[in-house]
This record gives C-alpha cells, sequence and structure tokens, in this order.
C-alpha cells in the first residue's frame, strides 16, 4: 500500500482545547482527576467481579469487559492530552496520530457490541427467565466476547489502512485534542470518497444495528413487564436495567450529539466539548452508575470491606 503522506507530512500539530492559558492549570487538574477516576472505578469494578463469586455471571462477565475497554478508551487519548497541557507542546508524531485513530476506533466499536451484548443479556434475564442458564450459557458469552474484541479490532483496522493512503499538503494542524478520525479526512489533500463510503457502511454496522438492537430488546423487555403489570415486576426490572440504560444513554447520547448534529463549519469547539463528554466523562460515570445503583455492586463491595477489616 502507497504511503504518500509519509513524504508530505512527519508530524500533526494538536490545538487541543479551547482553554485560556491562565486556566489550564484548573483544567490540567479536572482532567487529571477525572482520568484517574476514570481508571481507579473502572479496576475495582473489575477487581469486584474478579474476587466475589456472586458476581460470577453473564451480566457482570461482560460488565468486566466494559469496565476494561472504558479504562483503555480513555487512555488512548488522555495520557497525551494532559501530557499536551502539563508541556505546553501540540505535536505528535504521524505513526503516533495513526496508532490513536486505529485505537480509539477499537475502543469506540468494542463499547458498542458490548452494550449491545448486555441489552440481550437483559433481555433473556426478564423475558425468558426460566431458560435463562441454558440461552447465556458460559460458551455463548464467550463466544460474543471474543467476537466483539475481533470485529472491533477488524473494523479499526480497515479505516486505519484507507487513511494511511491520504496525503496531507494542506497542512498539519488538528483543531482537537487528539487524532479524530473526522478531523483528519477534513485535513486531508487526498480524495476521501472512499473513507467516506466506508464510514457510512460500518457506521451500519457498528452503531446502527446495535442500537435497534438494544431498543428492541428494551422493547420486549417494556411489553413483558406491561403483560403482567405489578410493583415487584417494574421494580425488577428498574434494578436489573436501570444501570446499563443509563450507560446506553450516555454513550449513544454523545455519539448522536459529536456526529448527528450539525455544527458550524467556522468553529469546531463544540465538537472539541463533546469530545470530552465522549471520552472523559462517560468512562468516568459508569463505575458511579454502576455501584450507586446496583445492590450487587454495593454487596460486593460491602463483602470485601468487610473481609479486609476482618483480615486486619
Amino acid at each position: 500500500m502507497r504511503r504518500d503522506n509519509q513524504s508530505s507530512v512527519s508530524e500533526f500539530l494538536l490545538l487541543g482545547l479551547p482553554i485560556q492559558p491562565e486556566q489550564q492549570g484548573m483544567y490540567y487538574a479536572l482532567f487529571l482527576g477525572m482520568y484517574l477516576t476514570t481508571v481507579l472505578g473502572n479496576l475495582l469494578i473489575i477487581l469486584l467481579i474478579r474476587l466475589d463469586s456472586h458476581l460470577h455471571t453473564p451480566m457482570y462477565f461482560f460488565l468486566s469487559h466494559l469496565a476494561l475497554t472504558d479504562i483503555s478508551f480513555s487512555s488512548v487519548t488522555a495520557p497525551k492530552m494532559l501530557m499536551n497541557m502539563l508541556t505546553q507542546t501540540q505535536s505528535i508524531s504521524y505513526a503516533g496520530c495513526i496508532s490513536q485513530a486505529y485505537f480509539f476506533l477499537s475502543f469506540v466499536d468494542l463499547d458498542s457490541f458490548l452494550l449491545t451484548s448486555m441489552a440481550y443479556d437483559r433481555y433473556v434475564a426478564i423475558c425468558h427467565p426460566l431458560h435463562y442458564t441454558r440461552m447465556m450459557r458460559q460458551s455463548l458469552c464467550f463466544l460474543l466476547v471474543v467476537v466483539s474484541w475481533v470485529l472491533s479490532f477488524a473494523i479499526a483496522l480497515v479505516h486505519t489502512l484507507l487513511l494511511a493512503r491520504l496525503s496531507f499538503l494542506r497542512g498539519n494542524t488538528l483543531p482537537h485534542f487528539f487524532c479524530d478520525l473526522s478531523a483528519l479526512l477534513k485535513l486531508s489533500s487526498s480524495d476521501t470518497t472512499i473513507n467516506q463510503l466506508v464510514i457510512l457502511t460500518v457506521g451500519v454496522v457498528v452503531i446502527t444495528l446495535p442500537l435497534l438492537c438494544i431498543l428492541v430488546s428494551y422493547g420486549h423487555i417494556g411489553a413483558s413487564v406491561l403483560r403482567r403489570p405489578s410493583i415487584k415486576g417494574i421494580c425488577k426490572a428498574l434494578s436489573t436495567c436501570g444501570s446499563h440504560l443509563s450507560v446506553v444513554s450516555l454513550y449513544y447520547g454523545a455519539i448522536i450529539g459529536l456526529y448527528f448534529v450539525p455544527s458550524s463549519n467556522s468553529t469546531n469547539d463544540k465538537d472539541v466539548i463533546v469530545s470530552v463528554l465522549y471520552t472523559l466523562v462517560t468512562p468516568m460515570l459508569n463505575p458511579f452508575i454502576y455501584s450507586l445503583r446496583n445492590r450487587d455492586m454495593k454487596g460486593a463491595l460491602r463483602n470485601i470491606l468487610r473481609r479486609g477489616t476482618f483480615s486486619a
């Protein structure tokens, strides 16, 4: 594959966030705290699921992979952004930019697939409770996760290979804090028709179809609860699905705000700000959502703390 852009650009300049210089220190501390909270909170979820045998179920198996994905997702962009803010540098090498775009796309896709698997799990648990063990057997859960990982990285590789063919003769300045695919395509001096076509086609597979599956799953769950309306049934549905619905709303809400709501051509500030919400805020909130709204997670945390107190 020919790499014309190797001779045209060796690095990119990331303009970063639309922040006044005198506010850099405050925002650096804020974003560092958010990133550390994301990493530690999601690591806590993985640890609790690993140590508490009561959480060795399909739902929490998927949740552990979602937590790992959120850590990786934030780690693709946040450390470089924080380093640039601290050192007042803006450059990122060509290879580093392409790699960042690849891993960012991989974990975005993986988030979507894992949320879909979790929605299917909730559908089976509520609509077919007597067949749950048979339908959500361990081999199927493992297969769903493996396929999600492989498919996500394969799709991201297609985008990356097409991106590597482009030339960047117009300049090397990206009005963003990371190497976003759409920003790179706008900067390219090559014909990006194929790239745009692949984005549109793959977007149906990665975003639209999973979202439809999630909506259908929760449609069936709602219909099942309404067929036998009771306070106990509604409370059970809310307790088992509320956390997942909150995460789905944050994830797809950010995507819709970033890629489907039209923005002014004269400014990229809105896209950059929504990207911060998407890459830092959403992964940070997931541990709080699953710990504060989930009795199993709170019970597991109490058990671990009690066990640590007794051992001390």
